[in-house]
């Protein structure tokens, strides 16, 4: 190898190391791998480090301002869809959020402590409770989700409303065809 592609691949397997674009790692593997169609990577790369590293942590600080985590404010977000009386068992919200009951219940007990939700008994069934959202866990709820939808916004603002809706269209074929159904899970709640 002579100089000049020394230092084209050092430079391109550098910026890689230090997180640098996805055509760098893609450039790489297809020089080191011409045998393999690795567009795949390149897209799902820039896809997962999207989402790890642009939304999340967005998404993170935008209910954040309201004094609650991600996961409180799935909970909460999750009561406060279903509309009036903003109302849910706990094994229905451990369904909608695909967790256990034992983390659902430890999750439930913080934010009852902290006077977001109240838990009573279920008047059409006394073996079950009901969760419910407490005034402020409704206030709360509102300004999390109008946060976050604000902070989203900003997100996608520079795509144009096709290239928006061209993503929308290829992450559903994407979700559908690997069995993620329409809307898959693990978006915002």
């Amino acid at each position: 190898m002579g100089e000049s592609e020394r230092s084209a691949t050092e430079r391109t397997t550098g910026e890689a190391a230090e997180g640098g674009s996805a055509d760098a790692v893609f450039a790489d593997w297809q020089r080191e791998r011409p045998d393999l169609d690795v567009t795949a990577l390149a897209t799902i790369g820039r896809l997962a480090f999207v989402a790890e590293n642009i939304v999340a942590p967005a998404g993170e600080r935008a209910v954040g301002r309201q004094g609650i985590g991600k996961g409180d404010f799935d909970v909460l977000a999750t009561l406060r869809r279903t509309g009036e009386p903003y109302s849910l068992s706990p094994s229905a919200l451990s369904a909608a959020l695909m967790m256990s009951r034992a983390g659902m219940t430890k999750r439930l007990d913080r934010l009852e402590r902290t006077g977001l939700v109240r838990r009573a008994l279920d008047t059409a069934d006394r073996r079950s409770f009901r969760i419910t959202l407490t005034e402020e866990g409704l206030r709360v709820a509102d300004a999390a989700v109008g946060e976050l939808a604000t902070v989203l916004m900003e997100l996608v603002a520079p795509l144009t409303r096709e290239e928006r809706e061209g993503l929308d269209r290829g992450l559903r074929a994407l979700l559908r065809a690997n069995g993620g159904g329409d809307a898959g899970q693990g978006g915002p709640s």
